[in-house]
């Protein structure tokens, strides 16, 4: 039987970027059970370039090699993995802006309905916090038992 290793698979894929999370979901796919596979004691260069934050230069990180049988169910998994990373590449969170709601990129009813929920969430906590508080507050009989205690006990 031939087997192939996951480092071979990453060669076939269409946006070598997103090698990364087809590692991920491969591992993932392994762990639940839905594909059989083992792991091999080497390591292997993934295609990803990788930048660090306020350095210049990329850098490529290593993985665990795995060894799996290919089979048409496993090169279904991998022909639907390699079409859903190369369809769109991931986009960032859209902050909220004039520009951006503006030109359409965020529904400007659905940020007031967030705002809506979160001012009122932010109120009932508040609401709530105040009234806990207003329950703890008793006559404070137990400071003055403790008190009264010391005081027979001497």
């Amino acid at each position: 039987m031939a087997y192939k290793r996951l480092s071979e698979q990453l060669q076939e894929l269409s946006n070598p970027q997103r090698s990364d999370a087809l590692v991920r979901a491969f591992r993932e796919a392994v762990r639940t059970g839905e594909i059989e596979a083992t792991e091999l004691p080497e390591r292997f260069t993934m295609p990803k370039e990788f930048k660090r934050r306020g350095a210049e230069g990329t850098y490529q990180r290593e993985a665990r090699e795995m060894l799996f049988e290919p089979s048409p169910k496993i090169e279904k998994w991998f022909e639907e993995k390699n079409q859903e990373y190369a369809a769109a590449p991931r986009r960032g969170r859209v902050r909220a802006s004039v520009e951006a709601i503006e030109s359409g990129e965020l529904d400007f009813k659905s940020l007031a309905e967030e705002t809506r929920r979160r001012m009122q969430a932010s109120y009932e906590k508040g609401q709530a916090l105040g009234k806990s508080r207003g329950q703890r507050t008793g006559t404070g009989a137990s400071k003055t038992t403790r008190t009264t205690k010391r005081k027979t006990a001497k």
